[in-house]
């Protein structure tokens, strides 16, 4: 690639399965919803967003919607795990196949 080219990066994101003993419910439009995956983004200034996202609790494929990540330890440690881990992965990358 020439030097007069910038490469601009406008998202980082990385889908976390959550593990089944820190999965919550949550309800959305009358409908209860188990949370079963975070989706982290790396902002641009370096700090983490994540939101959850899951199926409803009833069965069925429901609406694909986002809901807030609870304020608890172990949702917070299991999301810097991830980040960490997906970095590290990142930086180890072997190119296109």
């Amino acid at each position: 690639m020439s030097s007069e080219v910038t490469v601009d990066v406008s998202a980082l994101a990385i889908n976390v399965s959550i593990p089944e003993v820190l999965r919550w419910t949550d309800t959305r439009r009358g409908e209860e919803f188990t949370l079963t995956t975070i989706n982290v983004r790396l902002l641009a200034d370096g700090h983490l967003a994540a939101k959850a996202y899951g199926r409803p609790t009833g069965g069925g494929r429901g609406a694909y919607v986002s809901f807030p990540v609870p304020d608890r330890p172990e949702l917070a440690a299991l999301i810097a795990e991830a980040a960490s881990r997906a970095a590290s992965m990142w930086s180890a990358h072997l190119g296109l196949g």
